[in-house]
């Protein structure tokens, strides 16, 4: 292939990941170079193809007829490239590459956390590039190749696998915090009593919900600390600042050992479990199998089909 050719090449990969964002700047931020000299390299290939593939407002940007048809030709075709090397990838019997990953905190200290050592042992050629943030973002738009949220967050036009069975929500409290404003009988106790509030991506106050199906209530808990990191809600519980909504399995340890006792166990409510999220319309990238696969392992489900 000509010095020539490979250039456009390159050319019409970033202009197949314009089309497919829909944007200039999240196509930017996706190959990591500026809007200005994806413009540059845009204008390039239509001089030397001959044709306008693209119109561009201040506002707006969308393909030409011509470049709609080339875009999905490219589709194709860059679908096909990706499966043939993800087949001599397969033969080597180990994924090589970089695999970007968007995770709510929780997800990242629970579930990802816990297998690291081993993921990079078993898959020395991966790279993972992690990068933990309980706000709701655009993980195309951010150039991630998956997400880790609640399964009731995950955006329809995406693929979800579960990486864990259903959680289990519960309210916590220290014995000293029980000893001197006593215990909640029921839900509606806790309106009156000291609570850690949970704070959301978007700085809103999280509704505890207690119970399941009809008989759930929804509480709007009042407190001294509000926060948005199980970490910091667990440590504020335990000095006494306030009753706690948490995940069991993050408090396991602190519930064995006597620093928080749970309370209306009649109450605990399930929710939906975390999963993993990517684009439907891409092929897989390498080693996001395996993770998904290793991370089920640990928390006893099994492999995907």
């Amino acid at each position: 292939m000509q010095a020539r050719d490979r250039a456009q090449l390159g050319d019409l990969d970033i202009f197949a990941t314009i089309v497919r964002h829909g944007s200039m700047k999240a196509a930017a931020v996706e190959l990591g170079v500026t809007t200005s000299a994806l413009s540059h390299r845009m204008r390039k290939l239509e001089a030397g193809l001959g044709v306008r593939l693209l119109n561009r407002t201040s506002r707006s940007l969308a393909p030409t007829e011509a470049g709609a048809r080339l875009a999905a030709e490219l589709d194709r075709g860059f679908a096909t490239i990706t499966e043939a090397l993800s087949a001599a990838t397969r033969t080597r019997g180990l994924p090589v590459g970089r695999l970007r990953l968007n995770m709510l905190r929780d997800a990242a200290r629970h579930l990802v956390n816990p297998v690291l050592g081993r993921y990079a042992a078993t898959y020395p050629d991966m790279q993972l590039d992690l990068h933990a943030d309980d706000r709701m973002v655009d993980m195309v738009a951010g150039g991630f190749d998956a997400g880790i949220r609640y399964g009731d967050r995950v955006p329809r036009d995406m693929i979800g696998v579960a990486l864990c069975p259903p959680t289990e929500w519960l309210v916590v409290a220290a014995p000293a915090l029980l000893e001197r404003v006593g215990t909640p009988q029921s839900p509606a106790d806790l309106v009156g009593m000291p609570c850690i509030e949970i704070k959301l991506g978007d700085d809103s106050a999280y509704l505890w919900e207690l119970g399941n199906g009809a008989r759930m209530q929804r509480i709007a808990v009042r407190g001294p600390v509000r926060a948005n990191g199980t970490s910091v809600i667990l440590d504020a519980a335990i000095e006494g600042l306030g009753f706690a909504y948490v995940l069991r399995h993050a408090v396991a340890a602190d519930l064995a050992a006597g620093r928080l006792v749970q309370v209306l166990a009649d109450w605990v409510s399930e929710g939906p479990p975390l999963m993993i999220y990517y684009p439907s319309r891409h092929q897989q990238p390498p080693g996001l199998r395996e993770l998904i696969d290793m991370i089920r392992a640990d928390q006893g489900l099994p492999p995907l089909a």
